[in-house]
């Protein structure tokens, strides 16, 4: 159950990614070609926030429970966790990168709902995306990333 749910968890960033390109692409046709807030806006934005909440839900079970998981991996005696680059990075680094690109998302997808003018809407929303996304393409362990790589796809 624990690899299918890390599998899941990776593949769900690829959609997170393509929904927050199609967000930001949306909001920032929107703020500089000064279109109305639309309905299909509205759905795209509250997919990307929905996608993003369910990984973070998978992802807060792998935090707390999974392989190297707070509560189910024991360090080996005189082990640090902020001095083990590969835990440190697992337990720390990722886990609360994705949680402020979480909040970014939700912002964004907050700003639909908002009482303002379209073109703020679209200013403010873009700059949440565009932000949660930058969160997620650092803090994602790429297949480049030495100590901390994982494949692009699961199971690869």
């Amino acid at each position: 159950m624990e690899t299918g749910l890390l599998h899941l968890h990776n593949l769900l960033r690829w959609i997170i990614l393509v929904l927050l390109i199609v967000s930001i692409y949306k909001s920032y046709t929107g703020w500089k070609g000064g279109k109305p807030f639309s309905a299909g806006d509205k759905k795209v934005w509250l997919f990307t926030m929905i996608v993003s909440h369910i990984t973070l839900l998978l992802g807060l079970y792998q935090w707390l429970l999974g392989r190297y998981g707070i509560f189910s991996y024991v360090r080996p005696e005189g082990i640090s966790m902020m001095k083990d680059p590969y835990l440190r990075f697992f337990q720390m680094e990722h886990p609360v990168s994705m949680v402020l690109a979480i909040v970014m998302v939700t912002l964004g997808h907050g700003m639909a709902k908002k009482n303002v003018d379209d073109n703020t809407k679209y200013k403010k929303a873009f700059r949440y995306f565009l932000l949660a996304l930058v969160l997620i393409l650092v803090a994602v362990p790429w297949p480049f990333r030495e100590l901390v790589a994982r494949p692009l796809l699961p199971g690869m």
